[in-house]
């Protein structure tokens, strides 16, 4: 039996100082690459996400903990205590990446920001993700997903035209900016080859809210018009929508050019795609209402699973709309192992897994959510702290 492949990030240690779900779901990417990362909670309490629940696991660990805490290490330090600040300054000073999610200047008090840190460490790559970022007016502003994704126009574009608007049904500028992070701190890995130096990696949820706009955003800028919003419906592309079928079962169809538009028609036996008002993309953008509910009427007429079987061998682009137990069961999500399952390793933790696949450097799950304070000892002896040391710290309240 060979060896498992070491990780693309084997060697490189993190320091994570950061909770909740937008550093951790960074940190968890960086451990799945390989990274040694040693997560640093509160004595007692640990990161808030351990108590939101229900649901949990059987070993009472929560669902949303479980969601990016995989492969990491827990010490639990005060660092409001000048011997906890002492601790993450040593792991520090051996650390290539540090990872935090506190307010703008939160750590300066504490020696732990990063002009201080890079005195004894200027290989250093400190990572900060906060709600607005270092600098302009709203910096010391705390952040919050469903805060930012109203603020951001993210909230404005998304649900129903004639509705209010909705928030994304995950926190989905969390996980967007988390991986912003990820990126950021890889390329200070690879500036630091050239400089030999580290950097300060800056990223916000609002900045990553404003880059998702994307196209949307774009068309405001090209056009000075506020996009509406326009619930399932494309703003540039059509038919590009959900339809329902004879049933009341839901399924997307995604016409992304001409040459699709003029297949569903042979599917349907129209020929729409002769007609001025439809021949086009930006025509039927003009004519949305007037071809989108022709379409209605006939897909109304047949079963959910008819249409997808003809417009597939059409190959026109369409799918069902699956709750998440029918997603995660789908036979390509277990191919691609898109569920991690822990009971090897004694753990009663499944989670999702990592979407990065890597042939020389693979992905791996070495361990399951660490249980609170599950290294500490292990950690401080790695710094030269013996067992009366260790002893003194945990009465101390500082471990």
């Amino acid at each position: 039996m060979t060896d498992m492949p070491k990780g693309a990030l084997n060697g490189v240690k993190v320091l994570d100082l950061s909770r909740v779900l937008a550093g951790p779901s960074c940190t968890q990417v960086l451990a799945d690459l390989g990274a040694e990362v040693i997560k640093v909670e509160r004595p007692g309490i640990g990161d808030e996400t351990r108590h939101w629940a229900p649901p949990k696991f059987s070993d009472n660990t929560s669902a949303y903990y479980a969601t990016i805490n995989r492969n990491k290490k827990s010490l639990t330090v005060d660092i409001t205590t000048p011997a906890g600040q002492a601790i993450i300054k040593q792991l520090a000073i051996d650390s290539d990446i540090l990872v935090e999610n506190f307010k703008v200047g939160g750590l300066k008090k504490y020696g732990l920001d990063y002009d201080s840190l890079k005195q004894d460490n200027p290989r250093l790559i400190y990572a900060s993700l906060t709600g607005f970022g270092q600098t302009g007016p709203d910096a010391k502003r705390p952040g919050y997903d469903y805060i930012i994704q109203g603020l951001s126009g993210l909230m404005s574009i998304t649900g129903p035209s004639d509705g209010e608007p909705h928030k994304v049904g995950v926190a989905v500028v969390d996980l967007f900016a988390g991986l912003q992070l990820t990126i950021g701190i890889q390329a200070a890995l690879l500036a630091r080859q050239n400089t030999g130096l580290g950097q300060h990696v800056d990223v916000a949820l609002l900045d990553s809210a404003l880059a998702m706009l994307a196209n949307v955003g774009m068309n405001h800028l090209a056009s000075d018009k506020v996009p509406p919003r326009l619930g399932n419906q494309h703003p540039n592309i059509v038919p590009y929508q959900v339809f329902t079928a004879k049933g009341q079962a839901h399924f997307i169809l995604a016409c992304g050019n001409d040459s699709q538009f003029a297949k569903l028609c042979d599917v349907l036996s129209v020929d729409w795609h002769t007609d001025e008002r439809f021949m086009t993309n930006p025509a039927r953008v003009a004519h949305r209402e007037l071809l989108c509910d022709a379409l209605t009427k006939q897909f109304a007429q047949r079963p959910r699973a008819h249409w997808l079987e003809v417009l597939e061998q059409a190959g026109i682009p369409c799918g069902a709309i699956h709750n998440i137990a029918e997603a995660l069961s789908m036979p390509q999500a277990l191919a691609r192992e898109m569920i991690v399952d822990f009971a090897a390793l004694g753990s009663p933790v499944r989670a999702l897994g990592n979407p990065i696949k890597l042939s020389a450097s693979p992905i791996s799950y070495r361990s399951p959510p660490p249980k609170l304070s599950e290294h500490t000892d292990s950690t401080l002896a790695t710094l030269g702290y013996d067992n009366d040391m260790i002893a003194k710290l945990k009465a101390d309240g500082i471990v």
